[in-house]
């Protein structure tokens, strides 16, 4: 089983190159994002518990990512891989991450960064709320968000540096073009 993290910055393109990446190499789209999304928007307890969260642009505890992490993955027991968007975020999840999956008998294969330059960011990002409605990305939570990934979230640069696992790409440009760079540096 490969695992992959697509990491970067909120807007970066996670998402779109994702999808694009599971589909290619026949693995697992895991987005925590859409999944809370789905469960606000369906008003399930978990939704409710998370709305007010998400709104703010503050980040969801590490136990309950874990808990919908160790479901996601213990429901696909038979697939070849999985690609995670969006998660971790802290330093914490992955350590509780790295836990979580040796208890699966499994680990990161690969952590590749999207790197985009922040004022472009900004811009994808009040594209997307304009185009989609969606209500977590007013500016001023895009702003919020875009600091939150500084604090929190560059330090597992360093994390995955040092377990070697860690590559860059650059996330700007056509979608094909940095699709056909993400998977020049999984392999294939």
């Amino acid at each position: 089983m490969f695992n992959l993290i697509l990491f970067g910055p909120p807007g970066a393109g996670k998402g779109t190159q994702a999808i694009k990446i599971a589909r290619r190499f026949g693995w697992v789209h895991v987005s925590t994002g859409d999944i809370l999304r789905a469960e606000v928007s369906q008003g399930t307890p978990l939704g409710l518990k998370v709305k007010s969260v998400m709104e703010a642009g503050h980040l969801v505890s590490d136990e309950l990512l874990i808990e919908i992490m160790e479901s996601v993955f213990r429901g696909h027991s038979d697939a070849s891989g999985f690609v995670l968007d969006g998660f971790p975020r802290t330093l914490n999840q992955a350590k509780e991450l790295d836990t979580m999956l040796a208890k699966l008998n499994q680990q990161i294969n690969l952590v590749i960064s999207l790197s985009v330059n922040e004022d472009e960011l900004v811009a994808r990002l009040l594209k997307r709320a304009r185009e989609q409605g969606r209500k977590d990305d007013t500016e001023e939570v895009i702003i919020h968000r875009l600091e939150q990934y500084h604090h929190h979230t560059k330090p597992l640069i360093d994390y995955y540096h040092e377990k070697s696992l860690f590559k860059e790409v650059f996330g700007e440009g056509s979608i094909e073009d940095i699709f056909t760079a993400l998977c020049s540096e999984i392999g294939n």
